[in-house]
């Protein structure tokens, strides 16, 4: 535990150097704080593979740029994905209209190990073996992917449904006073 104290000690003296990185990286100052923040919170997580003696600033600005890059990545992965989601259908019927926008912001909440199969099967209409080929994994992969996404698609549509209330008799009440 002495060396994330130490590095807990030492990590503020980079913060200021991280944000001007981070603002060169994103060129969104936004962007760039919530950079600096999952910068620092996983130095902090991995303050044991840290080696004191070692430079702590480039190890915190590897830790940075590496994030930046994994972000870049996942967000050309997530929008290569969008064309591969149907378009809201146009309906006159404004519930099955939100229906339908809940359900594409569920599986977009999805990781995309979930989401792809999902989307190739259920929505591109591909076969198992064939969405199974397409994302290079095998079968009984695509199958607990499948069953997971399927089961955290559906535990966050049903997080999103209104709860039923209770009709409750005012002459009841009035009575029980």
């Amino acid at each position: 535990m002495g060396v994330r104290k130490e590095l807990e000690r030492s990590i503020h003296d980079y913060v200021t150097s991280l944000r001007r990185y981070a603002l060169v990286l994103t060129r969104n100052s936004t962007a760039a704080e919530d950079l600096v923040q999952e910068t620092l919170v996983k130095a902090i997580a991995a303050s044991e593979s840290w080696m004191p003696g070692t430079d702590l600033r480039v190890w915190m600005f590897r830790i940075m740029h590496n994030t930046h890059i994994s972000e870049r990545r996942r967000h050309v992965v997530r929008e290569q994905a969008k064309f591969m989601l149907p378009r809201p259908i146009d309906t006159t019927d404004p519930t099955k209209r939100i229906e339908l926008q809940q359900v594409l912001d569920a599986l977009d909440q999805l990781p995309e190990a979930q989401r792809q199969p999902i989307v190739l099967v259920a929505l591109q209409e591909m076969s198992y073996a064939e969405a199974a080929h397409t994302l290079d994994v095998p079968l009984g992969t695509l199958y607990s992917r499948l069953g997971r996404g399927r089961a955290a698609l559906r535990q966050i549509v049903e997080g999103l449904k209104p709860k039923r209330l209770k009709l409750v008799d005012c002459k009841e009440n009035a009575g029980a006073k």
